[in-house]
């Protein structure tokens, strides 16, 4: 017992030691870079129709997020066999590369897919992190090979856009990374899979250092480089923690929820990008196309701030999470439509006062029409 209580305070120091030092990091960091971007004037362009701010900002923020990571991970890393780190490192990589080369001069729409394929197929065929087993959703259980890499693949691709795609407002997607990959961290400790839970921690860390210069006023944004790589640590841990919690011999109620809670986790920017990317093809649109129909802009056009917007999000994001494990005694599909019924309720919300508010009238047909 003596024992046990010792491995639980290291544990304990250990993990505060990874989100400490990645904090300490990233906080060092943003002062040069904020100072290399005046000098050079490296600000975001305040003249496009979908930034938020009248005065230009510089966003290579994800350059502190990713060097915080890289060495955070580096260091702090676990010799196990529970995630091939090489192939995760060489994927941040090749994001933060686009990503860098977006924020300072852009990059088309088919170069960002090409080049998410590729990262994505090296974690999913080199790295065989993939999922293997539906639990059952839609009344399938193991996966083939082929159709396993094929959804993991897409899987990994989603998740990585739809953090890019959220990072419209100050703090709404570093508030989503930390929500995320803290709930992983947890789930990862809880099952003993430590060297997951450092990695979950390393960007815990980095991101909540960025959130301090993040918050409105925002002083620099995460940019391309930031979101991407938020949204690619988050994706594998999701894939990690769907597969692992299959095969692990803990037996404890939430690993046979794992689809669902994992939806939970990741809901709001999976749920914003698919919502955004289906109007748009209805309306004949690339889904790839910018526009200002995501949530978060909404809210904004009711008059939200951008503080009030992310809380209210984040507080969604949490209230999926919260709701998997107070009805951890459904089956996955059930739980997956509880959980998709949250945000599909709090956007008809939304559509209902905006209509009313261009209306000025509050009245019950604004539901519908």
């Amino acid at each position: 017992m003596f024992m046990v209580e010792i491995l639980h305070s290291y544990h304990f120091v250990y993990n505060v030691l990874i989100v400490v030092i990645s904090a300490l990091i990233t906080l060092f960091a943003i002062p040069s870079i904020l100072h290399v971007a005046r000098a050079r004037h490296l600000y975001d362009d305040v003249g496009h129709f979908r930034k938020q701010h009248d005065h230009g900002i510089p966003r290579l923020g994800g350059v502190a997020i990713f060097i915080s990571f890289i060495i955070t991970t580096l260091l702090f890393s676990l010799i196990d066999k529970a995630l091939p780190l090489s192939y995760l490192l060489i994927a941040c990589i090749i994001l933060f590369t686009m990503g860098l080369k977006d924020d300072l001069s852009g990059v088309n729409s088919s170069t960002k897919f090409l080049i998410q394929f590729v990262v994505a197929a090296i974690l999913v065929l080199l790295g065989n992190i993939r999922i293997t087993s539906m639990y059952g959703i839609f009344n399938i259980f193991d996966l083939p090979y082929i159709p396993s890499a094929a959804l993991s693949i897409l899987l990994i691709m989603l998740i990585v856009n739809a953090f890019n795609l959220i990072d419209g407002i100050d703090g709404l997607a570093a508030t989503t990374g930390i929500i995320a990959n803290s709930t992983f961290a947890l789930l990862f400790m809880y099952i003993k899979q430590y060297e997951l839970a450092a990695i979950c921690l390393a960007m815990v860390g980095a991101t909540a250092g960025f959130l301090r210069y993040n918050l409105t006023p925002a002083k620099i944004f995460m940019g391309d480089t930031g979101a991407l790589l938020i949204g690619l640590v988050s994706a594998v841990m999701a894939v990690k923690y769907i597969e692992i919690s299959k095969l692990t011999d803990v037996k404890t109620p939430h690993l046979f929820t794992a689809p669902a809670l994992t939806v939970a986790i990741l809901i709001g920017p999976v749920f914003d990008t698919l919502r955004v990317f289906i109007i748009r093809l209805i309306n004949r649109k690339s889904p790839f196309e910018a526009d200002r129909n995501h949530m978060h802009h909404r809210m904004l056009q009711l008059g939200f701030g951008h503080l009030k917007t992310t809380m209210c999000l984040s507080a969604l994001n949490l209230s999926a999470i919260a709701m998997v494990f107070f009805f951890r005694d459904m089956s996955n599909s059930v739980l997956i439509a509880l959980i998709l019924l949250i945000p599909l309720v709090f956007n008809w919300l939304i559509t209902f006062f905006i209509r009313s508010k261009q209306r000025e009238n509050l009245a019950f047909r604004n539901l519908f029409v």
